[in-house]
């Protein structure tokens, strides 16, 4: 990459090189970057992140993952970074920054932020796994169609002739819900990913991590019985 002005000060980055892998919509990559501390004062609070943006420049994610990075005034670094892609697939632009948590980034003390112009891939779906009793009858293609926007866990509404205790959240009705505050029922995974929970005998999944997932009540799950895994 090319020379790019440093302000003068304590907390100043010279931007060497970055390299980034293959990013997938909704997945981890790597990012390979190299910089040197500019500045007067060491790095020991600060941490190399990033932000997605629109074409025009505004934020789609703001708060990148967090990598730790430390550097004496005039000591160059090598780090690779981890980046997980935006959600939907799509052209996007990276921004790179270093972020002092909770007081400022330095792009707001004057320092340069790299960007690179990302064409963001559909998620590889193909080895999702959909955990629900052998009879019941999924909505694969939505299914898969979600886990392509970059979804590792999914999980619809059940249709069934009865509704135990414990199922009411999951009746038909309704679309998207970020906010769903259950476990998915009869969840589609991406490896590594499994049931980490039961709601009614079914298997189900509890968020956890920082993997995305989405509950969406138009994918539907038909249930032929009323018999549950035990």
């Amino acid at each position: 990459m090319g020379e790019h002005p440093v302000p003068a000060g304590p907390l100043a980055v010279r931007w060497l090189a970055h390299e980034l892998d293959p990013v997938q919509a909704g997945a981890l990559t790597r990012a390979h970057i190299i910089v040197e501390n500019a500045g007067t004062a060491p790095w020991r609070d600060l941490k190399v992140s990033y932000h997605w943006l629109d074409d025009r420049g505004n934020p789609i994610v703001w708060d990148g993952i967090r990598n730790e990075v430390s550097a004496a005034p005039g000591e160059r670094v090598e780090r690779d970074v981890r980046v997980r892609g935006p959600i939907p697939p799509g052209l996007y632009r990276l921004a790179f920054d270093l972020v002092d948590e909770h007081r400022f980034w330095l792009a707001e003390l004057g320092n340069h932020t790299p960007e690179l112009e990302v064409e963001v891939a559909p998620r590889d779906a193909s080895a999702a796994r959909l955990f629900a009793p052998p009879d019941a009858e999924s909505d694969a293609p939505r299914i898969g169609a979600t886990h392509a926007e970059g979804y590792a866990a999914v999980g619809g509404s059940l249709e069934l002739r009865r509704r135990p205790v414990g199922l009411e959240p999951y009746a038909p009705g309704g679309g998207r819900n970020p906010a769903f505050a259950h476990p998915l029922v009869c969840p589609s995974l991406l490896p590594p990913l499994e049931p980490n929970d039961e709601v009614a005998g079914l298997p189900a999944w509890r968020p956890e991590g920082d993997e995305p997932w989405v509950y969406d009540a138009r994918i539907k799950l038909r249930l032929q019985s009323d018999r549950r895994r035990a």
